[in-house]
């Protein structure tokens, strides 16, 4: 018999899901608060929720054996303080669709002039200006995991031709170009012949500030930069040094150091930036909970499961 927690702002909605999957030898316990997990927190083997509401109570899980996350991202679950004695899993493979709609919804926003256009209704203009294609542009990403694949997908949907950069995969025929070596060497890979960097590279000690102002100063001035991974990459004053001085077109972040973004942050002051307060790809249970279904089923099978986290690299 096992014993799960479901820790999370969507408990209910979890709870219905998994019931629903008629899962054997299993109890549930669901909340969305870590406080009231806390009293029978040693009577759990599993837990199913948010890092952030997780971090609480796991090092009270005395027999904890495996939390499934809903998130991709585990930064607050990998604090060396906490215990790492079970098997962490992570949210793969379901947030594709939802950061190609976000990264191309400013991508085609901004090939097509949308923002001039608006301000320009509204000043009562007439703007003849020709929008520009993407076919023939080109696009660097930061990570061809599950989530690059799914934009390079996208990409050659357009005619964009893609340069991926990455430590593992290379399973994705809609990357043109695959770069490899240390992440310093990133901005001397892509080179100066980049339309769009996207960055969706895990926040890890050997990615910290990944796009620092070596590699922003390799991009052309047309280039435009899309963080929807992970805010512990970019180095953000680097950044908006290069968005001040014109040396970017513009960026569009989703993700930040510090969220929420400091009402005095520069960004939020610079006319070339697009903030979107962390709601790139949102975890929604009926995509996340088949997650957790499929991987209970294999650990009752004695199955490897799917998505492990390495405490090590982070991801």
């Amino acid at each position: 018999m096992h014993t799960v927690l479901i820790l999370s702002r969507h408990a209910r909605d979890y709870r219905a899901l998994v019931e629903a999957a008629h899962l054997p030898d299993l109890e549930i316990v669901a909340t969305s608060e870590p406080s009231e997990a806390m009293a029978n927190a040693a009577s759990f083997d599993l837990a199913f929720g948010e890092p952030s509401l997780l971090r609480h109570v796991v090092p009270s899980m005395t027999a904890l054996r495996w939390v499934q996350a809903t998130w991709a991202g585990v930064e607050p679950l990998l604090d060396p303080a906490l215990h790492r004695d079970y098997t962490l899993t992570n949210a793969r493979g379901v947030f594709g669709e939802q950061m190609s709609e976000y990264v191309f919804a400013y991508v085609l926003a901004h090939e097509r002039k949308i923002f001039a256009r608006d301000a320009s209704q509204r000043a009562g203009r007439w703007d003849p200006e020709p929008p520009t294609r993407l076919r023939g542009k080109r696009i660097g990403l930061l990570g061809v995991g599950t989530i690059g694949a799914a934009l390079a997908c996208t990409a050659k949907h357009f005619g964009m031709r893609v340069k991926g950069y990455t430590r593992a995969s290379e399973g994705c025929a809609d990357v043109d170009e695959y770069f490899h070596g240390p992440l310093t060497d990133v901005s001397a890979l892509f080179g100066s012949d980049l339309d769009y960097l996207v960055s969706v590279m895990p926040d890890t000690s050997q990615t910290r500030h990944l796009v620092d102002a070596a590699l922003l100063l390799a991009l052309p001035p047309r280039c435009v930069f899309i963080n929807p991974g992970r805010g512990g990459v970019v180095d953000e004053m680097a950044l908006a040094a290069a968005l001040h001085d014109g040396r970017l077109a513009g960026a569009v972040l989703d993700v930040f150091d510090t969220e929420p973004l400091p009402a005095d942050h520069i960004f939020w002051r610079l006319p070339n930036v697009r903030i979107t307060s962390h709601t790139a790809a949102l975890s929604a249970p009926p995509d996340i909970a088949p997650l957790f279904i499929d991987n209970y089923r294999r650990l009752v099978r004695g199955e490897p499961l799917m998505y492990r986290v390495d405490f090590e690299r982070g991801y």
